[in-house]
């Protein structure tokens, strides 16, 4: 009984280090043109390292000079789980997208998006800015056409394959909730 205490502890003790070394370091997803280029580029990272912006933001439309954003959200254990994702400006507002394949179903599919729809609070990294905010699933039609307009202007070259779906999160302050 004693060794197993040992050894329990020593487990503990190791996993608490390697959680410790990956919160300094951050380990956060590579930055990659596309997913598709390497296997590494689809591997999930952990915290997100940046500076943390407090101001109100007004207008959004300054994330149109980036081809990307990472999320952070937090699995069902409370640990972060970051990804690199597709962002866009409608209205001065910020919107994140997640295509999904045909037969998958929100929020099935994308790890991420299954933190989502459990724990909307997010943060989000624009540059090496990072911003607090919650996520809110977009269902009126009209607002979801809208931003998926403006994603084909903003990625024209990226392809959309039949039978997929498109699924749009409005990015609000972390202390408001818009409901849709």
């Amino acid at each position: 009984m004693r060794m197993l205490l040992k050894v329990g502890g020593a487990v503990l003790v190791c996993v608490a280090l390697l959680l410790l070394t990956l919160r300094v370091t951050g380990f956060e997803p590579r930055d990659c043109p596309s997913a598709g280029v390497s296997w590494t580029c689809r591997v999930p990272g952990l915290w997100l390292r940046g500076d943390l912006v407090t101001t109100p933001i007004a207008d959004w439309s300054f994330t149109d000079q980036y081809q990307t954003v990472k999320v952070q959200t937090r699995d069902r254990f409370l640990l972060p789980h970051s990804v690199t994702t597709y962002c866009v400006s409608y209205n001065g507002q910020l919107y994140l997208t997640s295509v999904y394949q045909g037969g998958l179903q929100y929020p099935h599919g994308r790890h991420w998006n299954e933190n989502v729809a459990r724990d909307p609070h997010v943060r989000i990294k624009v540059g090496d800015q990072l911003f607090d905010r919650t996520l809110v699933y977009v269902t009126d039609p009209a607002e979801r056409a809208a931003v998926i307009r403006n994603k084909a202007a903003k990625y024209p070259k990226q392809v959309i394959g039949p039978g997929s779906f498109i699924n749009v999160f409005h990015a609000v302050p972390s202390d408001e909730r818009l409901s849709n």
